[in-house]
């Protein structure tokens, strides 16, 4: 059996190491990597922050402006990975099959986000990973001050970088 992929995210608050679930989500693990050996998300933020439920980033710069993605991929939900606290999922919007760059770290456990039914109201968001060391720094962004900038809610008033992510 071969090893799961870790990958280290360095942030203007810390390293967080992550272990990818390369087995149950290859697909969403595939196109993060892809990402990652791309340097996509070096300089760009979290840009959602919500204390008591998770931290997303993966998209935006500094500036709140959105970077150009690679088409969308399959939503890999029914892996049978629950959204815990420290696991890693797909960001998508309102359509099942629309995740690409962003992601999210649970900062606590949030099984509404789980694979209920083949709907779209319970396809539910692909965990493909889980911090391993760093949740001390998760947690740390899940407390900044946040504030509404350009059209979105939510946004940490001082950004929180991703300087770069790299693979261990």
């Amino acid at each position: 059996m071969t090893k799961n992929p870790t990958v280290t995210l360095c942030t203007s608050q810390g390293n967080i190491k992550v272990e990818l679930f390369q087995d149950k989500a290859p697909d969403s693990v595939k196109n993060f990597l892809t990402y990652v050996q791309e340097n996509f998300y070096h300089d760009t933020i979290f840009h959602r922050v919500i204390d008591g439920f998770m931290i997303q980033g993966g998209g935006f710069t500094a500036q709140m402006q959105q970077k150009k993605t690679h088409a969308p991929i399959r939503n890999e939900a029914q892996n049978g990975l629950p959204n815990k606290r420290g696991t890693l999922a797909m960001a998508r919007t309102s359509e099942v099959h629309s995740a690409s760059s962003q992601f999210f770290i649970n900062l606590v456990d949030n099984d509404f986000l789980n694979f209920q039914h083949p709907s779209p109201s319970g396809y539910g968001y692909c965990v493909f990973g889980r911090v391993v060391s760093g949740m001390d720094v998760v947690d740390k962004i899940g407390k900044v001050k946040t504030s509404s900038q350009k059209g979105h809610q939510d946004v940490p008033v001082e950004s929180v970088k991703i300087l770069d992510i790299i693979q261990d």
